[in-house]
């Protein structure tokens, strides 16, 4: 159950607009354009530079994370794969790495198990990208928020995804910002899911 009252907001509501605005449909699916020209869905894009990197933040340099459990040598915005001690990635690299990760896996892993995934509202698919990068694709796909999602009930959905607030089995005020109505500075999961909906 929430611990805030989940609300759209104009600051979430804004951040799909920006990536709308760029977005080409191309088979039913919106994507952007990246420096370089790579095309991501646009839904990678928003969970990557509105939910992901904001919240994850950007190391350069690879360090060993000890809350995760097992500990793992990370990078980047919570990058894992193939990270090697001593590693250093640029702002460009990370931004890269990140995008290229959720077009390739977590896009794709979740359009495995909610059907019609590409089809559903951009900042829903978003909400769901960001909590695959945390929870991993199996614990997204298992949810009741991707139950609720298969069934259209999107609101509900987003209101679900709050339930995972909680590491270590404590729960973590910054999860719960991170799933709810973010801060200050940053919008919550369940804030840009309900703004777009």
């Amino acid at each position: 159950m929430p611990t805030q009252k989940i609300r759209s907001s104009k600051r979430a509501a804004g951040a799909i607009a920006a990536i709308m605005s760029i977005a080409t449909a191309i088979g039913g699916v919106w994507y952007v354009r990246q420096p370089g020209g790579d095309a991501v869905p646009a839904a990678v894009a928003l969970a990557s530079d509105t939910l992901i990197r904001p919240w994850e933040g950007t190391e350069l340099r690879a360090y060993y994370d000890r809350v995760a459990r097992p500990p793992v040598w990370t990078i980047c915005s919570g990058d894992t794969r193939n990270v090697r001690p001593g590693m250093v990635e640029t702002p460009a690299g990370c931004s890269k790495r990140l995008k290229t990760r959720l077009a390739t896996e977590f896009y794709p892993g979740l359009k495995a198990c909610v059907d019609g995934f590409e089809a559903k509202p951009v900042a829903w698919q978003a909400m769901m990208i960001s909590l695959a990068w945390n929870v991993g694709v199996g614990g997204a796909c298992g949810s009741s928020a991707a139950r609720l999602g298969r069934a259209s009930q999107y609101q509900a959905s987003c209101i679900a995804a709050t339930a995972f607030n909680k590491a270590g089995g404590r729960m973590i005020i910054g999860l719960v910002k991170r799933r709810e109505m973010g801060d200050a500075t940053r919008i919550g999961e369940a804030e840009l899911c309900v703004s777009g909906l």
